[in-house]
């Protein structure tokens, strides 16, 4: 089915990185009823108050981009709360989603679902074929259990709700905090501030040896649109951008895009977390599908979104 670009979309989650991109390429492609709220206006975690905004408000669509996230140290620090807040997000938008007759619904989830020593590249069959990575294990769960809701919502009450799972991304509107960031806008923003302080050395967490994939969360954005007007089913769908760099090499990037003319000191007392992730995306690629935006050219326009909306605030 092709998306009716009149009818009323509901994005939860429009605030963050993938919410806003996600925004941004709604409008582009003309959709005019586009529905978002705030944490502050609307508590995806309360049920009675997402029931009630799903009864009134009563979208066609749904895009569930909402989620507690954050790095290798919140996930492993606060894993209740990422078990806890995810689950209820979850489990109160799909369920008022059905209860209220959205016609399609796109859950965002994480390649982080998969086991820790997985084959790689990783295809979406290899889930729940071995132990999770533990610092991120919480987070993994929970959404593992809002993919197969989605799954088990279509088998038995013949819902249209798909789901997508992103490798490491990164872009317009990222969390740039040194605390609860993800690696690619930490080392962004580490390596601006020692520019901008002349500092010698920068220091990067971990051996720089683990590879990791990323994507420009604008091509994730395009990507799950084309799902919602492509695809229907049980399957779920990785995305990502079929390329992996080390975290190292990452590191030279991000120093050159910056313009950083010290060295880089890798800490190898912090941990590195899973070894490879590189995701398999042969099947959204049979769809129709592939990415578009260079990891340093997209590194290029994060920079300069950076240094533009956040450098002077951080």
């Amino acid at each position: 089915m092709t998306l009716d670009r009149t009818k009323k979309i509901y994005v939860a989650g429009h605030r963050g990185l993938v919410g806003s991109a996600l925004i941004r390429r709604l409008e582009k492609d003309g959709f005019i009823n586009i529905v978002t709220k705030t944490h502050g206006e609307l508590d995806l975690t309360r049920q009675s108050d997402v029931e009630g905004f799903f009864a009134e408000e009563k979208p066609a669509y749904v895009i569930l981009a909402a989620a507690k996230v954050g790095g290798i140290h919140a996930n492993d620090t606060y894993p209740a709360d990422f078990i806890m807040k995810n689950l209820q997000i979850e489990c109160n938008v799909i369920d008022a989603a059905y209860k209220n007759g959205v016609e399609k619904l796109l859950f965002l989830g994480s390649s982080c679902i998969y086991p820790r020593e997985c084959p790689q590249p990783i295809k979406e069959e290899y889930l729940l074929s071995g132990y999770l990575e533990k610092t991120n294990e919480a987070y993994a769960l929970a959404k593992i259990a809002g993919l197969k809701m989605c799954a088990y919502y279509n088998q038995q009450y013949g819902t249209d709700y798909i789901s997508v799972m992103p490798c490491n991304l990164y872009g317009i509107n990222d969390n740039f905090s040194l605390e609860n960031s993800h690696v690619l806008p930490a080392l962004m923003r580490k390596f601006h501030e020692a520019k901008v302080k002349n500092e010698p050395t920068v220091t990067v967490w971990g051996s720089g040896k683990p590879l990791r994939e990323f994507l420009n969360v604008d091509d994730l954005a395009d990507a799950c649109l084309y799902l919602m007007d492509h695809y229907s089913g049980n399957e779920f769908f990785n995305v990502g951008s079929g390329k992996e760099i080390t975290i190292l090499e990452l590191a030279e990037m991000v120093k050159k895009v910056t313009g950083y003319q010290g060295k880089i000191v890798m800490d190898s007392s912090k941990p590195d977390g899973t070894p490879r992730k590189l995701t398999d995306i042969s099947r959204l690629k049979a769809m129709g599908w592939k990415p578009k935006i260079d990891l340093e050219e997209g590194l290029k326009q994060t920079y300069e979104w950076y240094k533009t909306n956040k450098a002077e605030t951080n």
